[in-house]
């Protein structure tokens, strides 16, 4: 049986068409996925993204057992800030790709959040208590004990302010400060992993449904997950367990400045990933593809050059942006560079394909 958002019953009032995805029963669209998508980039639309996990670390030791954990140097992170890293196995293959958060419980213990993506709660506890002997480390899953919101488009900081009743501070990309919406304490994270100036707000689910009315009121518009998912692939975001898997390494996935430290120091798979630096590059890497055809292909799509397989598709959608199907994509070295021309499979036959830096805004027009 599919779980439920704290949000389903507003979001189903607002007229929502569900769909399942992963354990969660979420929402699809509202009736017109395209003219949801384009709220999102010409006003501000606002999604239940209650399915990503979210994982607690607390104690005296949290910032200095996930500084030895991560890729990224925890350490550095102030309260209320954040940073992308990568959970790996000794030999560097991808666990989890997390948003690590450093939150102030005033009069609390040390606190650092997790959010992992969408299924992935379970198994970042499980990754981490391996690793616990003797600090001061308790984990917690609280996936469920909240929702989560993400308002995204030119006018999300507008509506922002309209239920703040005060200005919205400037943020750093992944910080996040606390506020009152309609009276309720909310952590507001600054999120443009869609491509449009963004906020992800969390609030504690049984004032789920009173958050969400003020943020409708104040002129956002529901959105769903057809519209989420294509402005996702767009901005060239990748999530666990459609575009990285445990054979991925670090750098293989594009966001090496954004997730991996070269001066923190040892930590799990720390080694390999220095490896990989002094040679200079990894055997694939992750790449946009715009296909000729307006469609989208399979995951996991073979990917030729010259009748040579040297790849495969990950996520795949019809984008509004640039008319036509793009995907993301693994390619062997050699292949990465934008321009170079590919085939993919298709359920017919092969299609065109032409490299594209990521993320998809700002690519040329689509292939003739």
């Amino acid at each position: 049986m599919q779980q439920q958002t704290p949000l389903h019953e507003a979001t189903a009032a607002a007229g929502a068409t569900f769909k399942a995805e992963g354990g969660w029963l979420l929402p699809a669209h509202y009736g017109n996925w395209l003219a949801e998508y384009e709220h999102a980039r010409r006003d501000v639309a606002i999604f239940d993204v209650s399915n990503r996990a979210r994982v607690a670390v607390i104690g005296a030791d949290a910032g200095k057992f996930l500084h030895n954990l991560s890729t990224n140097d925890v350490l550095k992170l102030t309260s209320g800030a954040g940073c992308e890293a990568f959970l790996t196995t000794g030999q560097a293959k991808i666990v989890a790709y997390v948003l690590i958060s450093r939150v102030t419980v005033p009069g609390g213990p040390e606190t650092y959040l997790l959010d992992p993506g969408p299924d992935m709660g379970e198994k970042v506890v499980r990754h981490l208590d391996r690793y616990i002997i003797s600090e001061q480390v308790e984990l917690a899953e609280r996936t469920v004990e909240f929702a989560r919101m993400h308002l995204a488009g030119p006018g999300a900081r507008a509506v922002l302010e309209s239920t703040l009743a005060g200005s919205v501070p400037d943020l750093p990309e992944n910080h996040h400060y606390f506020a009152y919406i309609a009276g309720v304490s909310c952590q507001v994270r600054q999120d443009s992993s869609l491509g449009e100036p963004g906020y992800e707000v969390v609030v504690p689910q049984e004032k789920a449904q009173v958050v969400w009315q003020a943020l409708l009121s104040a002129g956002a518009n529901p959105a769903g997950s057809l519209a989420y998912e294509t402005l996702r692939v767009e901005a060239g975001m990748p999530v666990y367990g459609r575009d990285i898997d445990e054979t991925n390494l670090p750098q293989e996935v594009a966001r090496v400045d954004r997730t991996i430290s070269f001066t923190k120091g040892c930590y799990i798979g720390q080694e390999t990933v220095a490896r990989i630096r002094a040679y200079g590059h990894v055997n694939r890497s992750l790449v946009g593809l715009r296909l000729s055809i307006p469609s989208t292909v399979l995951a996991g799509a073979k990917i030729f050059r010259d009748d040579k397989e040297i790849g495969q598709t990950a996520s795949s959608v019809a984008s509004p942006l640039l008319g036509t199907g793009i995907a993301l994509a693994y390619v062997r070295r050699g292949n990465q560079e934008p321009g170079t021309t590919l085939e993919v499979e298709t359920e017919a036959s092969r299609c065109k394909a032409e490299v594209a830096s990521l993320p998809f805004a700002g690519s040329a027009a689509p292939i003739p």
